[in-house]
């Protein structure tokens, strides 16, 4: 059923007023705060039938009425304005995402950090998994008689570093064959080719080397891979909960804290969410643990083919506008400052 412009007008002011305040909304103060031209009476009486529409909820302890889930899917899809930056945010995010950083890593995780600063939610960042990325060059560096570090480098310059325990010493010499034959093997492969490839197979060097290789070396090495090729999940802001009064009961903080720190639980609803802007709200998102929660993301391009997401989690009562027009900002000049990074490293080259 399609509500009235009347009934549109009242939720929505309701909707604004509940936002603002996290109080319930009663018809005089609609009467008060609100131009709409009607009466106290006409107004109870619209609101009655916008609960009994499910649009409105009705909390024992108040007279007044807040929105539900139901509500704040009609205000996104239909009512919400989105509001322009000030010059100060823009000028706060610019200063973030612009500054002397060379990584994406570096980028994003200071976009997560502006985010929650505007918008007081808990803020994320999840950089694009590297399917494509290509390995540059391997290295094995000693240590001591029993560690070497092993450094994989990729072509976008992603550095990894893994400390690999030896169960015998091996020389200076030996640990430099390898490194070489490995950069020799897997020099211009994609991440996830060098995870098929059978190095142990494809290597001829002496017997002390391989068996190192063997034992030592390969399981470091494959384990190296997939923290390259797996995303990386940056949180700021988790403590800006405690401001919001949805959050005064300690055990709801608790149990809002142990959702968002479940980060392979929470990286994966946020890798099959869809591209684009999206806004779920309450029970529309699947994870039960989430289902008291909106949540916000957007996806971010880089070269037109590495592709992120960032946003906000917090409880249904947001600011969407606000939000939504914060992360699309953030969205729009993360690739910028990324290209900025590269033109400014190129020309000191």
């Amino acid at each position: 059923m399609d509500l009235s412009e009347r009934k549109l007008k009242i939720l929505q002011a309701i909707i604004a007023d509940f936002i603002k305040t996290a109080e319930p909304v009663g018809s005089r103060t609609l009467s008060k705060n609100y131009n709409l031209g009607i009466s106290p009476a006409t107004i109870r009486n619209e609101m009655s039938d916008l609960e009994e529409l499910g649009y409105l909820t009705h909390p024992h302890t108040s007279s007044g009425r807040v929105p539900s889930e139901k509500a704040y899917r009609l205000y996104v899809n239909q009512m919400m304005n989105k509001r322009e930056l000030t010059a100060a945010e823009k000028d706060s995010i610019a200063a973030e995402l612009h500054s002397n950083v060379t990584e994406l890593e570096n980028i994003v995780q200071r976009a997560a950090h502006v985010l929650s600063e505007i918008t007081n939610l808990t803020a994320f960042a999840l950089t694009p998994r590297q399917e494509q990325d290509t390995l540059k060059y391997i290295n094995l560096l000693p240590v001591d008689a029993y560690t070497v570090v092993l450094m994989l480098v990729s072509e976008s310059g992603k550095i990894s570093n893994k400390a690999v325990k030896l169960h015998k010493p091996v020389s200076e010499d030996t640990l430099r064959i390898l490194a070489k034959t490995m950069t020799y093997n897997y020099r211009g492969k994609t991440l996830s080719e060098a995870l098929a490839y059978d190095i142990i197979k494809n290597v001829k060097s002496d017997a002390e080397a391989m068996a190192m290789l063997e034992k030592n070396i390969v399981p470091s090495f494959v384990k190296t891979l997939e923290d390259m090729l797996n995303v990386n999940l940056y949180m700021d802001g988790l403590t800006n909960i405690f401001s919001l009064p949805e959050y005064n009961d300690l055990d709801k903080a608790r149990m809002f804290l142990e959702m968002v720190n479940k980060k392979e639980d929470f990286t994966r609803t946020l890798i099959n969410r869809e591209n684009g802007v999206i806004i779920t709200i309450g029970n529309e998102n699947q994870d039960e643990l989430m289902q008291d929660c909106s949540l916000i993301t957007a996806t971010y391009h880089v070269d037109g083919k590495m592709v992120g997401k960032i946003g906000v989690i917090g409880p249904t009562r947001m600011r969407y506008g606000e939000v939504t027009s914060v992360v699309e900002y953030l969205t729009d000049n993360i690739s910028k400052a990324f290209m900025i990074t590269e033109g400014d490293d190129d020309d000191e080259g």
